[in-house]
């Protein structure tokens, strides 16, 4: 009698229906239902991206249309690049991206080391009551509306009877009409936005600073260091990943000027270097009924984000720091 001994070929763990794959089918769903609360929070933020950025994407075709609003967007002709040749032709575009980057120009310059700056003159405060009640004081600014900043700094600054202005005035005996005059309009713009970001940016570089090792400020006393050479070589190396990490988000955002602070502030007098593309979609697009044409400018101004945060990130990883992506 004999025995026959059947030989089964072990299963590999990579091929399907493997014990492999079926591990990792089991591991993705335990961690599905150990995290399920982070991924509930997760869900509407998924959501929102999802209905209000990804899908309306597909608006962007339009740009390559001569779109009309009674044929739709499967009906009407397809002309390509012609809107972006008119926009690169325009006497107008010149001029509105020399506006949109000196404006660039002064947010980088000004306005994205101020919140450093006070985040270290706050870190540096010794008397926590002093040092909440500013930060309070400066954060407070973030809440209210461009609508709101812009009627203060109307009521701040108008013709004769603003306080600022009436204040300028005397001091100089002339008569300076800041709301009208083009070379006041880009301090105004600073200023507003200086106001208003400032108290936000610092909490983020609090909260780097909060992470700093004690321990690091107490060696280096002992060492002898005095109080700019441990901001130098301690609190400033502690927060550079932050920093580059708020750098390259800012790339992606040099030509988002801000449709609704420029819009409100400019008028007829100032308009000549008031002018940014965002404002320029605005009247294109809105009260001209230009939608191709103004699909193609806010395009423009993605592609031109889009290479500037993935150049900057490159950037950040060649010099040594820790990119975004």
């Amino acid at each position: 009698m004999s025995t026959s001994v059947e030989h089964v070929a072990p299963t590999s763990p990579g091929a399907p229906g493997g014990s492999g794959h079926v591990e990792r089918k089991v591991g993705l769903r335990a961690r599905m239902l150990r995290y399920r609360w982070l991924y509930l929070l997760l869900l509407p933020g998924v959501v929102y991206f999802a209905v209000f950025r990804y899908a309306p994407m597909y608006g962007i075709t339009i740009a390559f249309q001569d779109y009309l609003p009674f044929l739709g967007m499967t009906g009407s002709p397809w002309v390509g690049f012609k809107h972006f040749e008119a926009l690169f032709a325009s006497p107008d575009f010149p001029r509105l991206l020399r506006n949109t980057l000196i404006l660039a120009f002064l947010n980088v310059v000004i306005v994205f080391p101020a919140p450093i700056v006070v985040a270290l003159m706050l870190n540096e405060l010794r008397l926590q009551i002093v040092k909440r009640t500013v930060q309070s004081l400066i954060y407070i600014p973030h809440f209210l509306s461009w609508t709101i900043v812009a009627s203060l700094t109307y009521l701040l600054f108008a013709l004769d009877v603003g306080a600022i202005t009436v204040a300028a005035n005397d001091l100089t005996g002339g008569r300076i009409d800041f709301l009208a005059d083009p070379d006041w309009f880009r301090p105004l713009i600073v200023l507003q936005t200086l106001w208003k970001s400032t108290g936000w940016g610092t909490i983020i570089y609090l909260a780097a600073l909060a992470g700093v090792d004690p321990n690091l400020y107490e060696a280096a006393k002992i060492d002898g260091a005095n109080r700019w050479q441990q901001l130098r070589h301690i609190t400033l190396p502690a927060i550079m990943s932050t920093v580059v990490i708020m750098a390259i988000l800012l790339s992606g955002n040099l030509l988002d000027t801000g449709f609704e602070q420029i819009y409100l502030m400019t008028n007829s007098l100032n308009r000549s270097v008031a002018d940014v593309f965002d404002t320029y979609v605005y009247y294109l697009g809105i009260t001209q009924g230009s939608y191709s044409y103004s699909t193609a400018v806010g395009l423009f101004k993605a592609v031109i984000g889009i290479i500037l945060i993935f150049g900057s990130n490159w950037i950040a990883r060649r010099v040594g720091q820790r990119g975004l992506f």
